[in-house]
């Protein structure tokens, strides 16, 4: 039996394929975006670092839950004035005074319009920030995110990863090439998200973990731009080799 290629699909196919490649493509970079806005800060530093990385999973062990919040994915919503404010207050001690003095001001203007008991019920993990007591119970160590939390974001994203994955794989299924470097872009991805999160467990143990979550999340991105970029080329560029001898 022929093996099938993409020359071999009808235009409706092409186009099908095409469209999901387009999106999946989009929708990842997307998630780099996010991914980047979201831990950049963690350190303190402009830019992503295996620091802001090393600190979303281990945490900061000399710093406090705020804190890391409002360098990390808190720090599109408060100026640095105001951040630098609160830090400021957070390592003074948490006076009392001083919070309804300085800080209070600035949760009021920035924060309540999230953080109000009110929302805390509503959404459940969202911590209240109306009172002082609520603002200091957030005043502790800094262990990065938590088991629940990363268990949350492990089966998510392998269950949505993985179906990406099939899909993206399945069309890349069709393309002309080396069948051992064809099998190598299709499991890679699978094994790099695997690896991933497993590292995300393990950087929560031990901060040098970071470099496997990096070098992971690169090769599942090198793999799936490969299969993207291959199988959109060849969907709409590749002939069948007898045209090609025909042609020459």
């Amino acid at each position: 039996m022929a093996k099938r290629r993409f020359y071999d699909c009808n235009l409706s196919e092409k186009i099908l394929y095409s469209a999901f490649l387009v999106l999946m493509g989009i929708g990842y970079l997307m998630a780099l975006t996010y991914l980047y806005a979201s831990h950049e800060l963690h350190d303190g530093e402009p830019g992503l670092s295996i620091n802001d990385v090393a600190e979303t999973y281990y945490g900061n062990r000399s710093g406090t839950r705020l804190e890391a919040a409002l360098r990390g994915p808190m720090s599109a919503y408060i100026s640095t004035d105001d951040r630098t404010e609160i830090v400021a207050w957070l390592k003074s001690g948490g006076d009392k005074a001083a919070f309804e003095s300085n800080v209070n001001p600035v949760i009021e203007r920035q924060c309540l319009m999230c953080h109000s008991s009110e929302a805390a019920k509503q959404f459940g993990n969202i911590p209240p920030l109306d009172s002082y007591d609520s603002v200091r119970s957030l005043a502790t160590v800094d262990t990065g995110l938590s088991l629940l939390t990363l268990v949350k974001l492990s089966h998510i994203h392998l269950l949505g990863i993985g179906l990406v994955l099939l899909g993206i794989g399945f069309i890349f299924c069709l393309a002309e090439l080396n069948p051992y470097l064809k099998y190598a872009l299709i499991l890679m991805p699978f094994t790099a998200i695997v690896a991933d999160i497993f590292a995300w467990f393990l950087t929560k143990w031990d901060p040098v973990f970071a470099y496997t979550v990096v070098t992971s999340g690169g090769l599942l991105g090198v793999a799936m731009a490969a299969q993207i970029f291959i199988s959109f080329y060849q969907i709409w560029f590749l002939k069948p080799r007898k045209a090609l001898k025909d042609s020459a």
